[in-house]
């Protein structure tokens, strides 16, 4: 049985420092100087501590519920110390970021469908071929499904990833039928029996509701040919869009099932608290995020080395 989210990799603390140095050197410091020394945690610290983590795109909603639970502790004489207070929002943030999720694995169901969804410019395709690369590296036989069919370009740089992969692409020309498509990757990938199908989907404008019906479409095509497909559905979100992309994440949440976001460009941007308000606005896990630009710069998401990341 596949299974795509295992533990942290070794160097997974590593990587998430490179990749969110900007943000760790801006809240960080900023959190180490409201700390330092014997200063007293009262409403003027808290509120130094509101704007740092403001600043770091956590996002008002998030920032808001974090210190009210600060507060309460305060209140309680529960944090009477810097550092009580900096392991006590290390802990709101973690608990914030460990979204529960659905059970990894689907049964003796084979192929595992994956559907890749997100607007175009966020690093899909992309995102698509290093995860293609991933579970082929781990010795799983993958499908590329090019279902984006309103796009040549998109066919083509698919095609470009599996050669890039060695995996198999199943494609056809632009214009057709996105889930016609669909069938035929999985039926191939019955035929082969391959482990994987990854389908790259249409990135038109989240606003269209033609593309959420015709992704609608595909999902129907799926679970046809293959019991409980698409078994995860994946928005890729461009870390350094900000909360600007929560809206655009909102529009595939409440039409299409999102089981998880892959975040990419996390290495460009000096907002990285962003991760926290997808948490937390969203209410659905972080599966992968994007350190790089390299075949291997997909790493899947941990909570814990995430926060500590931030801090350390």
């Amino acid at each position: 049985m596949i299974t795509l989210f295992g533990k942290p990799e070794p160097t997974l603390l590593e990587r998430l420092k490179e990749s969110v140095g900007k943000t760790r050197t801006e809240l960080a410091a900023r959190v180490e100087q409201i700390l330092t020394g014997d200063r007293p945690v009262d409403p003027a610290l808290l509120a130094e501590l509101e704007s740092a983590l403001l600043s770091a795109d956590i996002g008002m909603r998030t920032t808001r519920e974090v210190l009210a639970a600060l507060r309460e502790q305060v209140n309680q004489h529960a944090l009477t110390g810097s550092a009580a207070l900096k392991a006590e929002l290390k802990t709101q943030l973690l608990k914030i970021l460990a979204v529960p999720a659905a059970a990894d694995g689907q049964g003796e169901a084979s192929p595992r469908v994956l559907f890749i969804v997100g607007v175009n410019g966020t690093g899909k395709t992309t995102t698509i071929g290093k995860l293609a690369h991933r579970l082929k590296s781990e010795g799983r036989s993958v499908v590329l499904c090019a279902a984006d069919t309103f796009r040549a370009a998109a066919i083509e740089q698919l095609d470009v990833w599996a050669r890039r992969s060695g995996v198999e692409l199943i494609k056809q020309k632009a214009g057709a039928d996105p889930a016609a498509v669909v069938f035929d990757a999985l039926t191939a990938a019955r035929a082969r029996s391959a482990d994987a199908v990854i389908v790259d989907t249409a990135g038109r404008l989240h606003t269209k509701s033609n593309l959420m019906a015709e992704l609608e479409k595909m999902k129907r095509t799926a679970a046809k040919l293959v019991p409980g497909a698409p078994h995860d559905v994946l928005l890729v979100m461009d870390a350094t869009t900000g909360q600007n992309g929560l809206s655009q994440a909102r529009e595939f949440t409440g039409h299409v099932g999102i089981t998880g976001i892959v975040l990419t460009k996390l290495d460009g941007t000096a907002k990285g608290g962003i991760v926290v308000a997808i948490a937390r606005e969203l209410g659905l896990p972080i599966r992968f995020v994007g350190t790089g630009e390299q075949m291997d710069d997909l790493v899947p998401f941990d909570a814990q080395t995430y926060v500590n990341s931030l801090f350390e």
